[in-house]
């Protein structure tokens, strides 16, 4: 599920939280403990940009010791976020930011790990993105940014539920992870020339940068 920062009425934004809190609930946990063991990241600041009403920021909290920040640039999901960190008793440890991914109201060097799911496929500018991103990480820092739905038997779960509820939901997820649309975001993070490497399994799509120290 991506999240489009700033095209949702209040409703659609509702529409998201119950589907985050329901058919895409067990993604969020597998994908958070994917990224900490994947990024050897567990403490520091977190950023989730496009994070929508914070699930997987959440779920990060959680398998973590990080302080996550929920950025995205709908209000309205933000208000359902700072819903969800009261009701996950986590207030203490999850903030909010509004903002676009093109110009990242924070500076440089404050963030050790920027995750993304899903809010990838909606940048309207990719090279823009990443360079602000990369401004945004500290030395050391490290990016899991992309899509996907942390295993194959999530994915085929999900698949099978959004496609009952939504017949077009399949067509829209192939094209977002589809090889296309993977060589487009490698072809651009490789013209930066930034340093990264690329995941691309059962888990899903995954865009993994390190900034130099």
């Amino acid at each position: 599920m991506g999240y489009t920062p700033g095209r949702f009425d209040r409703d659609g934004s509702k529409n998201m939280n119950r589907i985050a809190k329901t058919v895409f609930a067990p993604v969020y946990p597998v994908i958070a403990e994917q990224i900490v063991e994947r990024c050897k990241i567990s403490r520091g600041r977190c950023l989730d940009i496009g994070s929508g009403p914070g699930s997987l920021g959440i779920a990060l909290a959680r398998a973590s010791d990080l302080t996550v920040t929920l950025f995205d640039s709908s209000s309205e999901m933000l208000a359902l976020a700072e819903g969800n960190i009261r009701e996950a008793g986590l207030s203490g440890r999850l903030s909010l930011l509004s903002g676009d991914v093109h110009d990242i109201p924070l500076p440089a060097g404050s963030v050790d790990i920027a995750v993304s799911r899903g809010s990838i496929f909606f940048w309207e500018d990719l090279a823009r993105a990443f360079s602000e991103i990369h401004r945004v990480l500290a030395p050391g820092g490290k990016t899991y940014i992309g899509g996907g739905f942390g295993t194959a038997e999530l994915r085929d779960a999900v698949l099978a539920a959004m496609t009952k509820e939504n017949p077009d939901w399949k067509n829209f997820r192939d094209k977002n992870l589809g090889p296309e649309n993977r060589e487009r975001v490698v072809g651009v993070i490789e013209g930066l020339g930034l340093p990264h490497r690329i995941v691309n399994d059962d888990s899903g799509f995954w865009v993994m940068m390190e900034k130099e120290r």
